[in-house]
């Protein structure tokens, strides 16, 4: 299917796209002038989706929107998702199963930590049941979402599974009505994004912000840096996802790995665990907006994108939207003792 004119034809699509609505939208696009004055480069702006008014925000919400509506059409009783104990994307399920009144279980790689706090205890509070793989792999919560949902299936149950970190085919489409919003804001202001920066994890956010560019035939380029996995695995999950994604909306697009290039230098010693470099450009872009990243997400996309402005990869960019995923909860998790010198 070949679209002539995305403009006309893009109510279509958000009506396709099935949504239980938990925030309120847009999120604020505001400019970063003293980040901009201290770093030089493109004209950057944020795009602050860590102020989405549910669950304590981030955009995993988005994502969550699309597949809490798929799951009450089929009857779900209960929402079984996991990652980390410090998810953002596993207390933001457990708060949109508590709001439409389903049940939630949320799996865990490893073993019970000693402490609870963070997003961990907000997930607790949210009334989840949480479950742990006692294996530290954390691709072990995989297979483990998957029988803890047949369990629940003979138990005369309606489980709605969703993968780790929210990266599925229908997940995604909530990323495509972010590009809409986003592109509807530009247009609003005026304002002409030649890039769009942010941190990739488990794809679902790419995914969508990939199909949803070409959809609108936006000429903005999308420049991820990866957070978790190599660059060629996640580009290729990726290209997976969005073509999954397309296919939901009826579009027999095919999206390859090239398709989806991405960073891999700034993923540090690991998934979650705290960079220098992130360190640094947490402390900077808060003591230049008073706005706090993340050490998981943002604050290591920023270390990418600071890395990319000092070594001359933007100077082709005039503006720049920075893509703020939310994940402060970080903050109240652990001693903090990452942050001090």
């Amino acid at each position: 299917m070949t679209i002539t004119n995305p403009i006309i034809l893009i109510d279509n699509y958000i009506n396709m796209i099935p949504r239980y609505t938990l925030g309120n939208y847009p999120t604020p696009l505001i400019p970063a002038h003293e980040l901009h004055c201290k770093i030089g480069g493109p004209e950057i702006w944020i795009k602050r989706d860590d102020l989405i008014s549910f669950g304590l925000g981030g955009n995993k919400i988005r994502g969550l929107e699309v597949m809490l509506s798929d799951a009450l059409a089929k009857g779900a009783d209960t929402l079984v998702t996991g990652a980390g104990t410090q998810s953002n994307h596993v207390r933001a399920t457990a708060a949109a199963a508590a709001h439409a009144g389903l049940q939630c279980v949320a799996v865990y790689w490893g073993e019970p930590p000693n402490t609870v706090d963070g997003n961990y205890r907000v997930t607790k509070m949210l009334g989840a049941e949480c479950r742990f793989t006692h294996d530290n792999d954390r691709a072990s919560v995989d297979n483990f979402i998957l029988d803890t949902a047949n369990e629940l299936n003979d138990q005369g149950r309606n489980p709605y599974p969703i993968p780790r970190g929210g990266a599925c085919p229908m997940g995604a489409l909530g990323h495509v009505l972010a590009v809409i919003e986003l592109h509807e804001q530009c247009k609003q202001l005026n304002y002409e994004p030649d890039a769009i920066a942010f941190a990739v994890g488990s794809g679902g956010t790419y995914a969508g912000w990939l199909l949803g560019t070409r959809l609108l035939e936006l000429p903005w380029k999308l420049e991820c840096y990866s957070v978790s996995r190599e660059p060629e695995e996640i580009s290729q999950q990726v290209a997976n996802l969005a073509t999954e994604s397309a296919h939901l909306l009826g579009l027999d697009w095919t999206f390859n790995s090239e398709d989806a290039p991405v960073h891999g230098e700034f993923i540090g010693d690991g998934y979650g665990i705290p960079s220098n470099e992130g360190k640094q450009a947490i402390e900077l872009v808060a003591a230049s907006e008073g706005i706090l990243f993340d050490p998981t997400y943002t604050g290591k996309a920023m270390a990418g994108y600071l890395d990319s402005v000092n070594n001359g990869a933007f100077n082709h960019y005039n503006n720049v939207v920075f893509l703020h995923t939310g994940g402060e909860p970080a903050f109240f998790a652990g001693n903090g003792s990452w942050l001090v010198e």
